[in-house]
Order: C-alpha cells, then sequence, then structure tokens
C-alpha cells in the first residue's frame, strides 16, 4: 500500500494478548502505510481489547481520550498473590478461601464503588526520575509512588466460580484494575491477583465496533479499510459541533481570538470542548469555552 499522507481518523483495534500495544500500532502503521499511528492508552501485553489507534493528524486528539472513562472485563482469581498483581508475575503469597462465599464477595467489590485512594503498583509504566518503575521493580528497588485518585463508577459481578471472580468495571482514566482485584482479595482477606483483561469500552468506542488485526487485513485487502475509519469530528463522540461559516473559518485559519459574537449561533456549553466543524464534517478545531472570561481557548486547529 501507498504512502497515505492525506487521510486521517480513528481506528478501533481490538488489541489481541501477548502483543504489546506499541507493537499493534506498529503494525497497523505499517499496514496502512500511515505516516504516523498513536494510541491513546496502552493495554498490558496480556490484556485484550479497545485499542483506539489514531492516524496522520488525528494523533493530535489522542490527549483529548487519555482522560476518558474505561470499562472493563475483569477476573480476578482469589487466594493468590504476585508480586506484578497480575498473573504474568512470581507468587508471593497464598491465602485460604475456603470461607468465601459469592456474597462475601460481592459485599467487598461493591465497597470499591465510588472515589478512593489508589496506590499505583511498583510494576507500572510510570516514571521515578525518569525511569519506569518496572525496571527499579526487576532490578530489586521497587519504588511505590503516592496514592492517586480514582473513581469506580459501577462494579457489576458476572460469575462467582471460585478461586474465580469474573466482573466488568467502569473507572476513571488512571485506575490499575490490577491493583483494584490486589485490593479487593486484601479486603477478603485471602489476597487475589488479576488472571485477565479485557477493554470493553475506551472513550465511548466499544469493542463491538473493534477490528482484529485480521479484520483491518482483509479490508487492506478489498481496499475498503478507510471506510471503517472514523472521521476525526466523529472520533470527539459526546463533543458538541459548532459548523463553520467562511468567515470563521478564515479567523481559524489565522488564529484570531474567537468571540462570543462569533458564537451567537450556536448552544454552547457552560465549560467544555467544542469541535469546529465545516461543511462536509471535517474537523476544523477544537476551542474550549470559557465561561468566567466568555471566551474560547483554541485547544488544536487542524486546518
Amino acid at each position: 500500500m501507498p504512502m497515505i499522507e492525506s487521510r486521517h481518523g480513528v481506528l478501533v483495534v481490538d488489541k489481541p494478548a501477548d502483543v504489546t500495544s506499541a507493537g499493534v500500532v506498529a503494525k497497523i502503521k505499517k499496514m496502512l502505510g500511515a505516516k504516523k499511528v498513536g494510541h491513546t492508552g496502552a493495554l498490558d501485553p496480556f490484556a485484550t481489547g479497545v485499542l483506539l489507534c489514531c492516524i496522520n493528524k488525528a494523533t493530535k486528539l489522542a490527549r483529548f481520550f487519555l482522560q476518558s472513562r474505561k470499562t472493563y472485563r475483569t477476573l480476578l482469581y482469589l487466594g493468590v498473590e504476585t508480586d506484578t498483581q497480575d498473573a504474568t508475575g512470581q507468587v508471593t503469597a497464598r491465602g485460604n478461601i475456603s470461607d468465601i462465599t459469592p456474597g462475601r464477595v460481592q459485599e467487598a467489590v461493591g465497597s470499591f464503588v465510588g472515589e478512593l485512594d489508589q496506590q499505583p503498583p511498583a510494576f507500572s509504566a510510570l516514571k521515578h526520575k525518569g525511569t519506569q518503575l518496572y525496571k527499579l521493580a526487576r532490578q530489586g528497588t521497587p519504588v511505590l509512588k503516592p496514592p492517586r485518585r480514582v473513581t469506580i463508577d459501577r462494579i457489576d459481578v458476572r460469575q462467582t466460580s471460585l478461586p474465580e471472580v469474573e466482573f466488568d468495571v467502569s473507572c476513571s482514566a488512571g485506575t490499575y484494575i490490577r491493583t483494584l482485584c490486589a485490593d479487593i482479595g486484601r479486603q477478603l482477606g485471602c489476597g487475589g491477583h488479576l488472571k485477565a483483561l479485557r477493554r470493553l469500552e475506551s472513550s465511548r468506542f466499544s469493542v463491538t465496533e473493534a477490528l482484529s488485526i485480521e479484520d483491518v487485513a482483509e479490508l487492506i485487502r478489498r481496499d475498503a479499510v478507510w471506510d471503517r475509519v472514523i472521521s476525526m469530528a466523529d472520533a470527539l463522540r459526546g463533543v458538541p459541533a459548532w459548523n463553520a461559516e467562511p468567515e470563521l473559518m478564515e479567523k481559524i485559519a489565522h488564529g484570531r481570538p474567537l468571540t462570543q459574537v462569533d458564537a451567537k449561533e450556536i448552544q454552547i456549553p457552560g465549560d467544555g470542548l467544542i469541535k469546529v466543524v465545516d461543511g462536509s464534517n471535517r474537523l476544523l478545531a477544537v476551542v474550549r469555552h470559557r465561561q468566567r472570561t466568555q471566551d474560547f481557548k483554541y485547544e488544536g486547529v487542524f486546518i
């Protein structure tokens, strides 16, 4: 496929297990012949599910997706703790699950819904003095970062078949599901770790619309892959649109300030993002309305 630099958008990929997110991105870039491809939040190599691949100019949208809420299908294994809090690590402790019941599991899981302070794991990609924590942990010098405030919107237990518990969890960005599993196991008094993880939703994109690597290859073979690439404007789901007239497009092209007068024809959110599009739904800019100062701040220009 020839190098494609004039096409931009977001491809929803169903990441397979046992490959890194960066590896998936590199493969998609090569398959599409794109100049640039980036993702909007990595999954661990063993995890599967929604991985948003931003193509060419759409890589500039990644930061709008990074703080989005996410939903995961999670398999918790009770009675065994590991140093990584997941199935890839070394066993550090074993606990008794003979007195664990589905009722106790439900009660423990439910106690984690809401805002909570979560300790980031020592085996993570966070950095300490420029070095990723998992590298320090593997060297035998683990570093723990201060707890972070996260929000668990809901946890739905799907099945309890001890020692395994399957549940779906919706949460804020920055939540570590393996830490959640370890904490639930600790609360039950038997320990636990994350055995399997699948991301079901991210930034309003569902795994039901995701393409496998094989799907992408087949669509490329049929010259139909761009029919499945979501335009930059449509990728900003839930962000209100502002249809720009030529005069407004000219102001954006030259980076001139946008005023309330310019926006007299649109419904303006109190505070928040607005995507500015032309008559063909081409994304021109993303601006943020600031109610206090009654003006707009450019967050990205794509003309």
